[in-house]
């Protein structure tokens, strides 16, 4: 009985043992028709090269400008004082009106003055009624001394006397001018042609020429200077770059420069350098320049701030713009195109800036090709598949 219950318990292990190896075999079976089936699908889900936008570099002829603070000033600023003391009688202009030269702006009372002219006039006919006399004394005593009459002493005093009335007479006419000119700066008048500033003192006032406030500023505007200043080191690279042989020469081969507003807007007529000064500031250790600008219709005024634009030209430039550069531990790279549509990064160096573009002097050259966006997304030695580029970026770098 228990060989039979022996046997029996055998083929039950047996018959689950197949079961098991079955159930493997599916099992295994199953693994591989699955992978078989998911490797080609894995294969199609790679991702393509990224399609980016390149173009080529080439040089051309570039200008780039450098920007400095500047102050601007009339042809004529001059401050407007009385020359004789008085009281202020009259105010003939207002605030901010144009004047021509010659114009009387302030009106200073007179009447001490003219009576001064008076009393120096009074002394002027006083002197010459002297030398009337005078000469009757030396008519007088010319036939007397031919005759022996009187002495040749008494003549000789008599024409002394003469040349003494005439003196005076000369003194007199002297001080009637003096009182003329005085009296005439009682008549306060516009020495150019300009915009009238404010007017602190008013009708009543009493002025005097060694007032510390001036009556008011007149400022002659058909032409600005506008003043800009260049540190040292700039100014040394003001003399590499542009040719001439002394600060004269220089400014006649200058290009014109270009006047930026305070409001970021362009002054529409170009100026012209003019002058440069002849030596440092010692305090500030800058050379000042002026560049002149014409101003007819007077947009301009003294006291206006801006910034002098001044254009240095290039030859066989190559421009990139900023869009396709990346920076990195202060340095600027580009991502160019080699063979096999891989990218490498390249380093540039910039040497100025045009617009929205750098100006290059190394790293790239022309014919190159370089990535133009989508650099955020790019790695060393990556294939992309390069597409022609159409934006305006492309446009500056094949100008």
């Amino acid at each position: 009985m228990n060989a039979i219950h022996r046997l029996f318990i055998l083929l039950n292990s047996v018959k689950q043992f197949n079961q098991v190896k079955s159930l493997l075999i599916i099992t295994t079976l199953s693994i591989i028709l699955v992978s078989c089936k998911s490797s080609p699908d894995q294969t199609a889900a790679a991702p393509p090269p990224p399609v980016l936008p390149v173009s080529l570099v080439n040089e051309s002829t570039e200008t780039t400008f450098i920007e400095y603070p500047a102050s601007i000033q009339g042809a004529v600023d001059i401050d407007v004082r009385p020359q004789v003391s008085g009281y202020l009688q009259s105010v003939l202009v207002n605030e901010g009106a144009y004047v021509s030269a010659g114009q009387t702006l302030f009106k200073i009372n007179e009447n001490s003055y003219r009576e001064a002219l008076n009393n120096a006039k009074a002394s002027l006919h006083a002197a010459e009624a002297a030398i009337l006399n005078a000469q009757l004394e030396v008519d007088k005593l010319t036939p007397l001394v031919q005759n022996k009459v009187v002495s040749e002493f008494q003549l000789k005093t008599a024409k002394t006397a003469y040349k003494i009335a005439q003196a005076n007479a000369e003194q007199a006419k002297a001080s009637v001018a003096s009182a003329q000119i005085n009296l005439g700066y009682t008549n306060v008048k516009a020495t150019v042609s300009g915009y009238i500033g404010r007017i602190p003192k008013k009708q009543g006032s009493l002025v005097s020429p060694t007032d510390q406030i001036a009556l008011t500023q007149l400022s002659d505007i058909h032409e600005v200077h506008v003043y800009f200043a260049l540190a040292e080191n700039d100014f040394n690279s003001f003399n590499a770059n542009y040719p001439g042989k002394s600060p004269a020469d220089r400014i006649k081969h200058l290009p014109a420069v270009e006047l930026v507003l305070a409001d970021n807007s362009i002054y529409p007529i170009k100026g012209k350098i003019d002058m440069i000064d002849g030596q440092f500031d010692k305090n500030t250790g800058a050379i000042t320049l002026r560049a002149s600008f014409p101003n007819a219709s007077g947009t301009l005024r003294s006291g206006n701030t801006g910034k002098l634009r001044l254009g240095l030209k290039h030859d066989d430039a190559i421009l990139i713009p900023q869009s396709a550069t990346v920076e990195m531990q202060d340095k600027v790279f580009v991502f160019a195109l080699s063979k096999g549509n891989k990218v490498s990064k390249m380093p540039i160096t910039v040497v100025g800036k045009s617009g929205n573009n750098y100006l290059v002097k190394d790293g790239v050259k022309s014919g190159d090709q370089i990535v133009l966006s989508g650099l955020d997304r790019l790695q060393e030695g990556q294939v992309i598949t390069p597409e022609k580029a159409t934006d305006k970026a492309a446009q500056v770098v094949h100008k």
